[in-house]
């Protein structure tokens, strides 16, 4: 055991990455310092109260069906933090457009078939959905290999819809919207092969992958304050207000220390679990990891701006699904609206509405006054719900968060970095990181935490690596049709020469 405490890890980066490494590693007995720039551990998913007293958080996030890793932890930390399976919503100016049910309730049908027929369209012909069918080769071709990004990666969702035929107005009510609340930007800045990536694991794999629960409070409150609390009780230190500004590389191509201010922690490995703007920062400050292409490169990486913004209404509205989606609002922007009466504990028996309203690519709001913004929101509520029209705000919190989500665009795959570096005892971690298991969003940066920390055990010699799930397999259906179309694309790269552009 003495010998184990000799071997320190550094972890940077408190979100879900950060956390999950830090998490595992301490179970196997390492020091673990876990350093976070931000003043609580949490990232952009913790939350934190105003002066008043008031919960407020950096944009709602929901946890779906397929996040089989974040579930299991949940269950290991025997904690209670999610409400049940919540029906959602999606409304245009036109009003509401589509209701989605709780799918793992009905039959089961071979995929995608459930998610065609099951969702009730207000306004959507039946054959402008039929135009979709010939996108199921591009998703059925797209099987998350390194091959597959190069093949879609440079070129855009608009492009990729447009080549299988789907209509203008699939793409417009259904596809792009999907875009704007998944990958955060519209079609012609979203990545084909993202695009396919999320498309597949969020809705289209199995029937149940869109259902979805919330956190019935801030997750920093709900998951991360009892998490970390284990993980102090590990033995583990958690420090927030460490912001990270070099690393100190000694021989053998190894980080010995990790530099904030004036401070160094020394280390026998390294794990990054930032986002794309953080690490953008810690290189720009880095003259060691300057000297190496691959973290020069992530400054070829962008991030998206995102507006949280939380009403108090002075009377009780009803709004009929506690999450909704919602388009056609402005050209290149998604948004979405959370009944906080339905979903947090702490607003359960309030009389007033409590409402949180979240942009994405909301470039075009965030030099706007509080009041302006606060007027915008509340029209386009009551463009949805009427009952929003006659309630007067009582109260309200705005969060700008400029550059904070990942900006998966055309061409990002080239610079984006895998969990090995060439530093040998580096490694990364973040939904933005390179990686096979297939999931996203806050699921996969807690399973590439899993996989850096497995990494980091792997290079120092000493512990049990994390078991993760992977996700679940595809139908056989599926399974079938990859197979003939690889042995299909084997048979042709053997016969023609490989001069086609990816």
């Amino acid at each position: 055991m003495s010998e184990l405490q000799q071997k320190r890890v550094v972890v940077i980066g408190a979100g879900w990455a950060g956390l999950g490494a830090t998490y595992h590693l301490a179970k196997q007995g390492y020091d673990v310092t876990l350093l976070e720039a931000g003043p609580y551990p949490g990232g952009l998913v913790a939350g934190w109260q105003t002066s008043a007293g008031k919960s407020v958080e950096a944009g709602i996030h929901g946890f779906w069906y397929p996040y089989r890793n974040i579930f299991s932890l949940i269950n290991e930390l025997e904690i209670n933090p999610f409400t049940t399976w919540t029906r959602s919503a999606q409304y245009s100016p036109a009003g509401l457009e589509v209701e989605s049910p709780i799918f793992q309730d009905l039959p089961r049908l071979p995929t995608p078939l459930g998610t065609f027929i099951y969702p009730q369209f207000q306004r959507l012909p039946l054959i402008d959905r039929l135009s979709a069918l010939p996108l199921l080769y591009s998703l059925i071709d797209f099987d998350n290999s390194h091959d597959a990004w190069q093949r879609y990666d440079y070129i855009t969702a608009r492009e990729l819809f447009k080549t299988f035929g789907v209509s203008a107005r699939l793409y417009k009510e259904a596809f792009e919207p999907m875009l704007l609340v998944g990958l955060f930007a519209p079609g012609e800045q979203c990545s084909a092969a993202a695009t396919l990536g999320m498309l597949y694991y969020f809705i289209l794999a199995h029937q149940p992958d869109f259902d979805v629960v919330w956190c019935r409070g801030t997750v920093g409150e709900k998951i991360f304050r009892p998490w970390v609390q284990k993980i102090e009780k590990l033995g583990a230190k958690v420090l927030a207000k460490h912001r990270v500004t070099d690393v100190i590389v000694g021989g053998n191509n190894q980080v010995k220390g990790v530099v904030c201010g004036d401070q160094v922690f020394d280390a026998d490995a390294v794990i990054f679990s930032v986002g794309i703007t953080g690490m953008k920062k810690i290189v720009a400050n880095s003259p060691s990891l300057q000297n190496y292409a691959e973290f020069r490169n992530i400054s070829n990486l962008g991030a998206i701006d995102v507006l949280a913004t939380r009403l108090w209404f002075d009377r009780k509205i009803n709004i009929p699904r506690p999450s909704n989606a919602c388009f056609g609002f402005d050209n290149t922007t998604g948004w979405t609206f959370f009944d906080l009466n339905a979903l947090h504990d702490e607003y359960k028996n309030q009389t007033a509405t409590v409402v949180e309203v979240d942009f994405y690519h909301a470039n075009q709001f965030l030099h706007l006054s509080d009041e302006e913004i606060v007027k915008i929101v509340q029209g386009y509520l009551a463009t949805c719900v009427p009952g929003f029209k006659e309630g007067k705000v009582i109260d309200s919190s705005v969060i700008r968060l400029a550059n904070a989500v990942t900006h998966f665009s055309p061409g990002s795959y080239q610079n984006m970095l895998p969990a090995k570096t060439s530093l040998n005892n580096v490694f990364m971690s973040g939904d933005w990181i390179i990686n096979r298991h297939g999931s996203w969003s806050q699921e996969k940066a807690f399973v590439t935490g899993l996989e850096a920390a497995n990494l980091a055990i792997n290079y120092l010699g000493t512990g049990k690596k994390s078991h993760i799930l992977p996700v679940e397999t595809d139908e056989s259906h599926i399974q079938m049709m990859r197979n003939i179309n690889q042995n299909i694309r084997y048979l042709g790269k053997s016969i023609l020469p490989d001069f086609w552009l990816p």
